[in-house]
This record gives structure tokens, sequence and C-alpha cells, in this order.
């Protein structure tokens, strides 16, 4: 896309006390890249869909890839970076192992992400 394509000012006037503001309240570099990695991990409708199933209920790794249709293997893949990423966390419960949404934080970002997709 081509700058002419986006609407944007006629007249290049910086507002110098908005850009500092701006710039106060930025997180650092290190935050923003782990920000931007979180959100990659959003990103991949496999994903999604077993942070749905685990917003329904806890849940084996049977249980999952029997509910979205899928390999154990492809869950267990997907679970791997869904830990790695802090989003879902485990127990043992005898020799199964049960997976959970690792917060409400969890529930909040995909609650938010949906409804904003909703809106009319």
């Amino acid at each position: 896309m081509a700058i002419t394509d986006v609407e944007h000012c006629e007249d290049n006037i910086v507002h110098a006390d908005k850009v500092q503001s701006v710039i106060s309240k930025l997180p650092d570099e290190d935050e923003l890249y782990d920000l931007a990695e979180l959100f990659k991990v959003f990103g991949d409708s496999t994903r999604i869909r077993i942070l749905f199933a685990l917003l329904e209920s806890e849940s084996c790794v049977c249980d999952l890839a029997e509910a979205l249709n899928m390999t154990q293997s492809a869950i267990s893949h997907q679970l791997k970076l869904l830990k790695l990423s802090k989003l879902v966390n485990f127990r043992r419960e005898g020799k199964q192992i049960i997976y959970y949404l690792a917060d409400d934080h969890v529930k909040t970002i995909i609650s938010m992400g949906l409804e904003h997709i909703e809106e009319k």
C-alpha cells in the first residue's frame, strides 16, 4: 500500500507535547518484542481452537485430540508452544496430564479478541 492510499495530514506539523507523552509511555524494546511474540502465538487457528476448548473444560491430550479432530501428536506440539508462552499449565492426575488455561488473563485476551471481531 502506497502512502497515498492512507489518510494523512495535509500540513506536516509535529505536536511535540503529544510525541513526548507517547515516547515516555512506550514500553522498552524487550517488552515490546515479548508482547509481539505472545501475539504471534495467538496467530494460529489451531492454538486458538485449543485455547477455546480449554476455556470450556480442563482436558487431557486424548480429549483435546478427539474434540478437535486432530492427532494427539499435533495437539501435543501446539500445547508445548502454548506452555512455553505461559498460556496453559498442566497437572498430573494418575497417568493422565490435564491441561488448563494458565490464568484469567488468557480468558480475557480470548474474550476481548472475540468481542472485537464481532463488533458491527
